[in-house]
């Protein structure tokens, strides 16, 4: 008996030792990753070195490589990260199927948000756009994400089709790629747009202004008068 018990306390305490590692690693895995967003959006691929992401993370570079492979198996696994991010921001939309247009709105206004709110995710495009995607392209998760984007504008279209509300033969990829345009050009752009045009970009009155035009756009694009549906600004 009293064996049986030190065997089954032995084999609790390992199993809580194993939590207690598995916990500890993923925090290390964790704080890796926030502190290489974090860098690679400050110095970029190429001044984003694994020495400055490690003293970040206050870890130690031998970490990075045992959890990530290399530094792009690390930078690839930040877009992953912030395209995971946005993905799960997503979700969180109401899609009403009895008000496509509203529901659209929301996508459009959710977008455009979601740019000026996370700048770091513009300047992680930014970076890996001036390296033609190639480290994007390696990644195994990234069609996840752009399918479910463009999955929520296809559902939405599809309601506003069956109520006769929005044209048949608009594609979701075009809309996708419309909404994501007019939100990531202005934000990307927003300091050489301002210097250019020689009024601020960044005011709330010109950041609102320019995401009811957006809106108004989108929503002419798909509808099946070419009206401007109502929308609330």
């Amino acid at each position: 008996m009293a064996v049986a018990k030190a065997l089954t306390a032995a084999s609790n305490g390992a199993r809580r030792g194993t939590g207690v590692r598995e916990a500890a690693a993923q925090a290390t895995r964790k704080a890796i990753l926030k502190a290489a967003t974090k860098v690679f959006a400050k110095y970029g691929y190429d001044g984003g070195s694994v020495e400055k992401i490690s003293k970040a993370a206050k870890s130690y570079d031998r970490m990075i490589y045992y959890y990530f492979g290399s530094k792009e198996g690390l930078f690839i696994a930040v877009l992953e990260g912030i395209y995971r991010e946005m993905d799960e921001a997503e979700s969180a939309i109401q899609l009403d199927a009895e008000r496509p247009v509203e529901t659209l709105t929301a996508v459009i206004r959710f977008v455009h948000g979601y740019y000026r709110k996370n700048p770091e995710f513009v300047t992680l495009l930014n970076t890996e756009n001036l390296h033609k995607g190639r480290h994007i392209a390696k990644s195994l998760r990234a069609g996840e994400y752009s399918s479910h984007a463009i999955a929520v504008i296809r559902e939405v279209l599809a309601s506003g089709i069956a109520k006769g509300i929005f044209r048949e033969d608009v594609a979701a990829r075009e809309v996708y790629l419309l909404i994501a345009s007019t939100g990531y050009f202005y934000m990307s752009n927003r300091h050489t747009l301002t210097a250019f045009l020689g009024e601020p970009l960044e005011t709330a009155e010109a950041v609102k202004r320019w995401e009811d035009f957006a809106v108004e756009t989108v929503l002419r694009t798909v509808s099946a008068t070419q009206a401007t549906p109502a929308f609330n600004s």
